[in-house]
C-alpha cells in the first residue's frame, strides 16, 4: 500500500504545529480549563490555543481571570511546546540546509564554529533542552524571589508566577498572568532585567548559543557569518530602538513622562528588546504616539535570530539585504562579509522571505480592514504583531469582528511556520540544470 504521509520536512513541521493547535484548542473549551467552570467558545479557543502554539501572545481574554489555573498551565504547556518545538526543529532544518553546501565548505566552516552535524538529531534535541531549562529555572526562581520579598503574595504563588513568566519570556510568547503585563514592574530593574535576559537567549537561536558558547574562553574567536549578523544586528536594533523610543516617549505623560530619568532608560530599553518579539507590556502600548507604533511596527516586522523563538522575518534576513545593498552601492561583484562570501541562492532566500512576508502583512491588512472601522495604524499594529508573532496590542484584538480574529489567527500561523517551511523550500527544492539561457540586462529603477 502506497503510503501517503507526508514526508517533506516542511509539511510535517506545518502539520504537527496545525495538530498541536487543534489539540490544545479541544482542551481549552472543556469546562475545567476556565475559570467560571463552562466551557470556552470555540473561537476564543482556537485563538487562544495559536497565539500559544506559536508563542505570540495576542489574546481576546484576559489570561489571568479568564482561564482556571490548570488552564492557565494548559496555556503555559502549549507555548512551551511551541517555543521548543520551534526551536529544535529549525535547528535540524537549518543543519539540513547546511548539507546542501559543498563537503569541503561544511567541514571548514564546523571546524571554525564547532557546529553540530546533522547526523547527531539527537544531540541537537538534548542540548537545546538543556539550555531551555537552565534559563527558564533560573529565571522563574530569580522572579519568585523577587515577587516574594516585594510583595506579600506567598513562596507557591510567587513561583507560579514567576515560572508562568519565565517560560513566557524565554520563548517570546508574551503571555503574562497579570492584566496589565508587566506594567506594575516597569521601575524594577531586579524584575525587568532577567526577563529581557530570558528574552534575548530564547531569541538569538540555538546554533548562535551554541556557538558562542563553544568560543566562550577564546579571546579572538572568529564567529561565523551568521552569528555576526545576529549578534551585531540585534545589538544595533536594541540600541537604536531604546534611544528612538525615549527620544520620542520621554516627555509623553501617559507612558514615560511620570517615571525618573534612570526609569525612562529602563522602560525604554525593556520596550525596544520586548518588540522585537516577545510581546511583554511595560508602558500603555494604546497611549504610544504614532512614530512609537510605527517604529514598533519596524522592530516586529524584523524580530530575531534564526532558529530561536522569535518570530519575524528575522535579523540575517534584514542585514544580509542590508549588505547587497551596500555592494552593490560600491560595486562590488560579491557579497562578503569578514573574509567570506555570501552564497547567490542565500541572498535569492533572503529576498522572497522579505517580500513574500510583506505580501502576507500587506493582505491581512487589506483584508481586515473592511471588516472594522477601527483606526488604520491600531490595525497595521495588530497585523504586524500577529505575523511577527509578537503579541503586543494596542487593545483592539478582543474588540475585532470574529472574520477578522480569524485572519489574526492565519497571519499567527502563517507567520510562525510559514517563514521557516518557505526557507527550508527554497533551500533544498533548488534543481541544478545542464543549461543556462543568455543573459538579459532590463532597465530598472
Amino acid at each position: 500500500m502506497k503510503n501517503h504521509l507526508p514526508t517533506h520536512p516542511a509539511s510535517v513541521l506545518a502539520l504537527a504545529f496545525l495538530a498541536t493547535i487543534v489539540l490544545g484548542t479541544a482542551l481549552l473549551m472543556l469546562p475545567w480549563a476556565s475559570a467560571s467552570g463552562e466551557g470556552a467558545p470555540w473561537l476564543t479557543a482556537l485563538f487562544t490555543a495559536t497565539s500559544a502554539v506559536c508563542v505570540t501572545g495576542l489574546v481576546v481574554v484576559d489570561t489571568g481571570t479568564y482561564w482556571s489555573p490548570l488552564g492557565q498551565g494548559l496555556v503555559m504547556a502549549l507555548f512551551q511546546l511551541g517555543g521548543f518545538g520551534m526551536m529544535t526543529s529549525a535547528t535540524l532544518m537549518g543543519l539540513l540546509i547546511g548539507g546542501q553546501m559543498k563537503l569541503r565548505t561544511r567541514l571548514l566552516l564546523q571546524s571554525e564554529t564547532h557546529a553540530l552535524s546533522l547526523g547527531d538529531v539527537r544531540s541537537v534535541a538534548r542540548m537545546v533542552l538543556v539550555v531551555t531549562v537552565v534559563c527558564e529555572g533560573g529565571v522563574a526562581l530569580w522572579l519568585a524571589a523577587r515577587l516574594a520579598i516585594k510583595t506579600d503574595m506567598g513562596w507557591s504563588q510567587a513561583l507560579w508566577h514567576g515560572a508562568f513568566h519565565s517560560v513566557s519570556a524565554f520563548n517570546n510568547a508574551g503571555f503574562s498572568t497579570w492584566s496589565d503585563g508587566v506594567m506594575g514592574h516597569v521601575t524594577d530593574g531586579w524584575m525587568l532585567g532577567p526577563l529581557m535576559l530570558a528574552i534575548v537567549v530564547g531569541g538569538l537561536g540555538f546554533p548562535v548559543i551554541t556557538e558562542l558558547w563553544a568560543n566562550r574562553r577564546k579571546r579572538h574567536a572568529r564567529w561565523s557569518v551568521h552569528t555576526t549578523l545576529t549578534v551585531w544586528g540585534s545589538a544595533a536594533l536594541v540600541l537604536l530602538g531604546t534611544l528612538a523610543l525615549w527620544l520620542v516617549e520621554h516627555d509623553n505623560p501617559r507612558t514615560l513622562a511620570p517615571l525618573g530619568f534612570a526609569d525612562q532608560w529602563l522602560a525604554a530599553l525593556f520596550t525596544s528588546v520586548s518588540a522585537r518579539t516577545a510581546g511583554f507590556n511595560a508602558v500603555d502600548i494604546g497611549a504610544l504616539e504614532l512614530e512609537s507604533l510605527m517604529l514598533h511596527c519596524v522592530l516586529m516586522f524584523i524580530g530575531g535570530g534564526s532558529a530561536g523563538t522569535a518570530g519575524g522575518v528575522k535579523v540575517t534576513t534584514v542585514f544580509l539585504l542590508l549588505l547587497i545593498v551596500w555592494s552593490e552601492i560600491r560595486g562590488r561583484a560579491d557579497v562578503e562579509l569578514r573574509g567570506r562570501r555570501i552564497a547567490t541562492p542565500v541572498q535569492r532566500q533572503a529576498l522572497s522571505i522579505l517580500l513574500l512576508s510583506g505580501a502576507a502583512v500587506s493582505l491581512g491588512l487589506l483584508v481586515i480592514i473592511p471588516m472594522t472601522e477601527l483606526p488604520l495604524d491600531k490595525l497595521m499594529f495588530e497585523v504586524v504583531s500577529a505575523f511577527a508573532t509578537v503579541g503586543l496590542s494596542t487593545g483592539i484584538t478582543a474588540d475585532l469582528p470574529p472574520g477578522a480574529q480569524g485572519v489574526i489567527i492565519a497571519l499567527m500561523y502563517t507567520g510562525r511556520v510559514g517563514v521557516v517551511t518557505l526557507a527550508l523550500a527554497l533551500a533544498i527544492n533548488q534543481v541544478p540544470r545542464a543549461y543556462r539561457y543568455p543573459e538579459e540586462k532590463p532597465i530598472v529603477g
